[in-house]
């Protein structure tokens, strides 16, 4: 049976740990330059309705290193945009393909893909969850600090995808996460409810920034404006200029705290060109380990033929 990658809790715990040992020995092989073939004649659907410079780059890269191809179709320029259904087109690109990956707006979409399509299907990115920035991400921290368990993860700004896909990954593993969010800029509140009752090391809201990130191992922020919302980027700045990752504002946190951003970044907003171009920073390193996570991903729900995923 086929197995999808629609949200963090379509993974159990051995899941999580099997994509970080595989991970780590793809990026093993690309540094040493062994061949690692694993997705020769495998082909992936790359669907965008959002623009993207490090998911088609790292997909796109990935499946060409794994030994098979990618081929991105722009809505725009496919049948999905001019209102062919989602069934429909997950019938017929599991008769072509081997696996899909969506990067759009509506979780819906990607959830529908997966329903009827006979072939695994990755979340790219939807406008709820980002499961393959925060699989990456925790790999990251597994690099940088040997472990991710009881450590205290802060998230400082928009209750975005990224702060959501935070919380399902604290429900699933034992981190502690703090959020900092303005009033009215939460995380989904059905998440967060989840995440609060069943996250085994804890899950708090507060609105001071302050309050979160004290004695935090990991500092995170994204922009305070996500794709979609460009209209309410004033607006926003000045409702969260108080949340700003700055050298200031990372005194509070643990001595050897790492600081994390998903990109891109408006420097000197969400964050200070100093902080995220400091010693603490592993920004650039989140964003090469999108490649090696999302190869492990695609090996490990594309490896199988299609009747047994």
């Amino acid at each position: 049976m086929k197995k999808d990658l629609v949200t963090e809790y379509d993974l159990e715990v051995e899941d999580f740990h099997s994509i970080f040992a595989r991970s780590r020995s793809l990026k093993q092989f690309l540094k040493e330059g062994r061949p690692h073939g694993t997705l020769a004649g495998k082909t992936l659907g790359m669907i965008f309705e959002k623009a993207s410079t490090r998911t088609r780059l790292s997909f796109e890269v990935g499946m060409y290193q794994l030994g098979g191809r990618a081929l991105f179709l722009n809505t725009k320029d496919t049948q999905i945009g001019r209102g062919e259904t989602v069934a429909d087109t997950a019938r017929i690109m599991s008769r072509y393909m081997d696996g899909i990956m969506i990067r759009t707006f509506a979780q819906k979409t990607v959830a529908d893909l997966a329903l009827y399509a006979d072939i695994p299907v990755i979340n790219g990115l939807t406008d709820l969850l980002h499961p393959c920035q925060i699989l990456s991400d925790l790999f990251t921290i597994i690099e940088r600090r040997g472990d991710y368990t009881g450590l205290k993860i802060a998230y400082i700004g928009d209750g975005n995808n990224i702060a959501n896909s935070w919380i399902n990954a604290a429900v699933r593993l034992p981190i502690q996460l703090t959020l900092a969010c303005p009033e009215g800029y939460e995380p989904h509140p059905e998440l967060l409810r989840k995440g609060k009752r069943e996250a085994r090391e804890g899950i708090d809201l507060f609105r001071d920034p302050v309050e979160a990130i004290e004695m935090a191992d990991v500092v995170y922020t994204d922009v305070w404006a996500s794709m979609g919302q460009e209209e309410e980027q004033e607006e926003r700045a000045q409702i969260f200029k108080s949340y700003q990752i700055n050298q200031e504002l990372l005194e509070h946190a643990g001595k050897n705290v790492i600081v994390m951003h998903c990109l891109p970044a408006h420097r000197g907003e969400e964050i200070t060109s100093e902080v995220i171009d400091g010693p603490h920073s592993v920004v650039l390193d989140q964003a090469e380990n999108r490649l090696h996570v999302q190869k492990a991903i695609l090996e490990i729900l594309m490896k199988g033929d299609k009747s047994n995923g």
